[in-house]
């Protein structure tokens, strides 16, 4: 009874405390597709994602209510960077969800504008106001509607300290008046967080000198998912053998306030251990493997030659696009092309006989037809119509009597190649609704769409690739356009195993050479991918998407048309950029692949 009492006294407090109105809240992932749409029509960075923002410590001067409560210690401020643009995950600051929708679309409108940028935060905010207000009056109602309400919750300057009281007057005069103020008194203080502007990047700078910032060495995330930072600090191995007691009673600490966390392992048993991560303001990081190297399941190292796949020449070396330099970086990659060792010639499985008989029924009407072409100075035989035509003309005495008349037999050409190139990296062996991996639709999609494309005579290649590192990119070679589609194909495909990353530009590019080399006038380039492009070094995040995107428009200036398929549920944040809004095409059952194949490339090719 006592702990409910207590329960619910907290509860109550913490409520009263945050001042916020819970039942006019707004949460980022229901407003994500329209603030993406609306960062880059007022001309946003496409390439950034949207993820929410973490927790900053903020030393602020609080209530003798918010100090019982233990609130307004952190604040969600919306912030942005090269790799993506960041949101509160919630807003409820305002008692009307209106007004709280209106506060994300002026943050993410604030976020698109490209003023330059002043090394002064307050200075640079006013100044990015102005340059938004001036491109985009029609933003000045609802800018002033937010200021209003604003004021209302922050702190009063009357209350305060002479010191506060004139910095706090000097915030609301900048918000009122955006460029009216040059200066941002000190006090010994952090200021009440200015919620309608965007903050510096975590780790790059401070506000006002005392806000504590968080590691700035995470990874951007998908749009409106949880990817917080926190901060750490490095420490020397954690001594399990001296128990918690370290020294002095002041230091004693619980299991989950010291959690030797390493950066290798890959798996933990503790459930909720992500809920106690964000309680923790410090989180200490060790360079102990003793025991966290026993719990990685997978060793990524490159097996010995002798156990590896055999390999097709000493690899072909690549340019890779750097976006932070605007350059190629050449000769950067080395793709190396590769032969199944274990395939074994096959027959089609079992399943999927009776699909595939299907599929070769509808792609055999794609076959060359005979076409008669009538009216010619040579041909096969003679053209009655023509000949009949000739003789009305000679008894009516026409001076120019047409001499076509025969016809010619000849068989109509669908004109194009196709290269299939399907991503075989690790994240392909999760499975799928509990009882399939992603590999295995993967490989049966590949043979249900060959068997189709052997019934309609489309010149095709298959290909599969993955990576590990710039210097080890590997293409395995399934089918090329010069062989048929035999058992030995269907062996190489069933053969295929999940493995390593996904360096989706270098792949692209070598794929892109092949089918340049075709004489055909239309050339496909189909991608079936399950994630984003990475790998273990720098090829993460922003860099491998532009990477790819580069890739890609490279296929296009090549006359190719690249298309992807993807069953990453997160794709339509990135994919539009890389690929072009209608270059891609999302599968949401991913068991569906193997049969929705051959439709796309129908619908690709009619």
């Amino acid at each position: 009874m006592e702990e409910w009492v207590g329960f619910k006294w907290h509860e109550y407090i913490t409520r009263q405390a945050l001042g916020e109105f819970p039942e006019h809240a707004v949460c980022l992932k229901d407003e994500a597709r329209t603030l993406g749409v609306l960062f880059r029509a007022l001309g946003g960075d496409p390439a950034l994602s949207l993820v929410t923002a973490e927790p900053r410590h903020f030393q602020i001067r609080r209530r003798l209510l918010q100090k019982l409560a233990g609130t307004h210690r952190k604040f969600e401020l919306a912030w942005r960077d090269d790799q993506s643009l960041r949101l509160p995950e919630r807003l409820a600051l305002f008692p009307d969800k209106q007004l709280n929708r209106e506060l994300y679309l002026w943050l993410a409108a604030l976020a698109a504008t490209d003023s330059q940028e002043h090394p002064d935060w307050f200075t640079a905010n006013q100044q990015r106001v102005q340059h938004l207000l001036a491109h985009w009056p029609g933003l000045e109602t609802m800018y002033q509607r937010l200021v209003r309400h604003t004021l209302q919750w922050r702190p009063d300057p009357d209350s305060l300290p002479e010191a506060e009281a004139q910095r706090e007057r000097a915030l609301r005069q900048a918000l009122i008046h955006p460029g009216s103020v040059t200066r941002l008194p000190r006090a010994t203080t952090d200021p009440w967080p200015v919620i309608l502007w965007l903050y510096p990047v975590l780790g790059k700078g401070k506000v006002s000198g005392q806000v504590i910032d968080d590691d700035a060495n995470s990874r951007p995330g998908g749009l409106a998912k949880k990817n917080k930072r926190r901060q750490a600090e490095r420490v020397d191995g954690f001594d399990r053998d001296q128990g918690l007691m370290i020294f002095r009673l002041e230091s004693l600490f619980s299991w989950t306030e010291f959690i030797p966390v390493d950066r290798a392992g890959d798996d933990t048993e503790e459930e909720d251990a992500e809920a106690v991560a964000d309680d923790m303001d410090m989180i200490s990081i060790s360079s102990d493997r003793r025991e966290t190297s026993s719990a990685i399941k997978f060793d990524l190292d490159l097996p010995s030659e002798e156990n590896d796949d055999l390999r097709l020449g000493p690899g072909i070396h690549l340019p890779e696009w750097d976006w932070r330099s605007q350059g190629y970086r050449e000769k950067f990659c080395c793709l190396q092309p590769m032969l199944s060792r274990d395939a074994v010639p096959s027959p089609l499985p079992e399943a999927l006989k009776r699909p595939a008989q299907r599929l070769r029924r509808q792609f055999s009407a794609l076959k060359p037809l005979k076409q008669w072409q009538r009216r010619q100075t040579e041909g096969d035989e003679l053209d009655l119509d023509a000949c009949l035509d000739r003789e009305v003309q000679h008894r009516r005495g026409s001076g120019v009597i047409d001499q076509k008349l025969f016809r010619r037999c000849q068989l109509s050409q669908r004109d194009l190649a196709c290269l299939i190139l399907a991503d075989v990296s690790l994240s392909t062996d999760t499975y799928i609704n509990n009882h399939q991996r992603v590999i295995d639709i993967t490989r049966d999609g590949l043979q249900l769409l060959s068997e189709a494309l052997q019934a309609s005579r489309d010149p095709f290649a298959l290909f599969a690739f993955s990576s590990r590192r710039r210097d080890h990119v590997r293409f395995h070679h399934i089918k090329g356009f010069d062989e048929a589609y035999t058992d030995i194909s269907r062996g190489r495909i069933q053969a295929l195993e999940p493995g390593y990353y996904t360096r989706m530009g270098a792949a692209i590019r070598q794929a892109t050479r092949l089918l340049q080399a075709r004489h055909e006038h239309q050339k496909i380039l189909l991608l079936l991918t399950d994630g984003k492009p990475n790998d273990l070094d720098l090829y993460e995040g922003r860099y491998g998407v532009e990477d790819t995107r580069m890739a890609v428009q490279e296929a296009h200036k090549a006359g190719l048309t690249p298309f992807c398929v993807t069953i990453d549920d997160d794709a339509s944040e990135y994919l539009p950029y890389v690929f072009g809004s209608n270059n891609f095409v999302v599968i949401r059952d991913p068991a569906q692949l193997p049969l929705q194949l051959p439709k796309l490339y129908m619908n690709l090719t009619r």
